[in-house]
């Protein structure tokens, strides 16, 4: 394992709590996301059905729309346009805008809705006010569907751009952070036990050096009695002169 497969960092007991509690995180982090990723897929998936659907609907409502103004012109005349253009002095169709949180993103929702009356109720009362109302109806479905179809593809928009964003993160936790996590603490791991049999290993031979010593002082004990002489100072003797050996 080399040192840019996992995280540099010492190995001590202290570290491999650090690294636990980021690989918990890390897995956290990742089940949430993912979680966050399939709500923005399905999210992602109902507008791209209702884009698909209001588009269809907008085709055939535009062009009862313009049949209707054919039929209008065709009715009242080619000078109702003025009559209409010379009465508006404001907007009567508004758009206003709100926002749609979905898993955390905020998706721009717009809403269209009439501000006040029409100035031109009067346009067509002589003759063809039945086919001008059929073809203000008929553009004011249109608008709405319009603005509607904006609403959509906005959020169609962003949502492919936060989808991408999320995956990525969601990528790089699954296949670089966590796998990097766990090498880190494998390596944590394998250093400790390394340092676990060295110190039983090292134990070991300070034990095994003790009995060698207590050994040597037995057998010079038992020469000494062996000459006569009186050994009960010399255990005191023999333990000062073997106290350096145990020192490493």
């Amino acid at each position: 394992m080399s040192a840019k497969d996992r995280i540099n960092i010492f190995p001590s007991r202290m570290a491999m709590t650090l690294m636990k509690a980021r690989l918990k995180g890390a897995e956290t982090g990742h089940k949430l996301l993912k979680k966050k990723a399939d709500a923005l897929q399905f999210r992602f998936r109902q507008i791209l059905k209702k884009i698909i659907e209001t588009k269809m609907l907008m085709g055939d409502v535009m062009k009862e729309a313009t049949f209707s103004l054919a039929e209008a012109k065709f009715t009242v005349g080619n000078d109702f346009n003025a009559v209409v253009l010379e009465n508006v002095n404001k907007a009567q169709v508004k758009v206003k805008c709100r926002k749609d949180n979905v898993a955390g993103v905020n998706l721009p929702a717009f809403e269209c809705y009439q501000d006040g009356q029409d100035s031109y109720e009067l346009a067509g009362l002589s003759r063809g006010g039945q086919q001008l109302a059929k073809c203000k109806k008929n553009y004011s479905r249109a608008v709405e569907l319009l603005v509607d179809l904006a609403s959509l593809q906005t959020g169609f928009i962003t949502l492919d751009e936060v989808i991408k964003i999320t995956n990525r993160r969601v990528n790089a936790l699954e296949h670089l952070v966590i796998p990097r996590i766990e090498r880190t603490i494998q390596y944590i791991t394998s250093e400790l036990d390394e340092l676990e049999r060295e110190e039983f290993y090292r134990l070991k031979k300070v034990q095994e050096k003790k009995r060698k010593i207590k050994a040597a002082k037995e057998k010079e004990l038992q020469a000494l009695k062996a000459k006569g002489i009186d050994v009960e100072n010399a255990p005191n003797l023999l333990a000062d002169e073997h106290d350096e050996d145990l020192l490493f």
